[in-house]
């Protein structure tokens, strides 16, 4: 028994145009962070490195050869901008941002929110870079690119693409209500590797250099990515 279902809506599917707008204060070295992640997942050269992003990236496959799709998720990282000031003010509310997505576009689309995890939610939003506030307790992970904010955000953006493309209007695939739903990666909660339970990651690989933890690479950036819900296999699956 599938644990998600598929509610026979549309799935996100070929060339995928991703467009990151930085709203606030970010550093070059940190959006390259993120836009080399981008480009990482559906990256056409040959990687020499494993495990690799785009390995990550094809679970999500599985869920297009189900609904029978004749063409797989393909996103490329599309364009930029930068709003260091906020013009918006520093609070948004949900109209504005989908206001701000919506510029130019007569067409359905789909937009992800995600806010800059160290300062707005650490215990949450950045574990296993940080301790948690509840439940079982280990020691926090060394952030693969040294940037416990940034790399908490690869986290949460990585799994908001993959539940994106698989339901990104609420009548893919999911399990429970459809404004609150379970989907590719939120039903893998804080699993990253294989031997992952409560308040463990799992058996995540270690760089021997810096003592940083990851599971994923891209040419020589590292990424901790979550475990995405396989439904060949129904089961967790992870890179490592």
């Amino acid at each position: 028994m599938q644990l998600l279902r598929y509610h026979k809506g549309a799935l996100l599917s070929g060339k995928i145009s991703v467009n990151l707008i930085w709203y606030g204060k970010f550093k070059p070295s940190q959006r390259a962070i993120v836009s080399d992640f981008i480009t990482s997942l559906s990256s056409s050269t040959p990687s020499k490195v494993h495990p690799s992003v785009a390995q990550w990236w094809k679970t999500t496959e599985e869920y297009y050869h189900l609904a029978n799709s004749q063409e797989l998720p393909f996103p490329l990282f599309g364009q930029a901008s930068s709003h260091p000031d906020y013009s918006l003010g520093k609070s948004l509310t949900q109209k504005q941002i989908v206001q701000w997505h919506q510029r130019g576009k007569t067409y359905k689309f789909a937009y992800i929110w995600v806010g800059n995890s160290e300062t707005q939610c650490p215990g949450y939003c950045t574990w296993p870079f940080h301790t948690s506030p509840c439940g079982p307790q280990s020691p926090p992970l060394g952030a693969p690119n040294n940037d416990v904010g940034v790399d908490g955000m690869v986290i949460n953006l990585a799994s908001l693409l993959a539940g994106t493309a698989t339901n990104p209007f609420g009548n893919g695939y999911y399990q429970g209500e459809a404004d609150a739903p379970l989907e590719a990666a939120s039903a893998c909660p804080g699993v990253y590797a294989k031997g992952a339970y409560p308040g463990y990651a799992g058996d995540v690989l270690v760089d021997k250099t810096t003592g940083a933890s990851y599971n994923a690479q891209y040419k020589r950036k590292k990424y901790l990515v979550p475990a995405l819900y396989d439904p060949s296999t129904s089961s967790c699956s992870t890179l490592v």
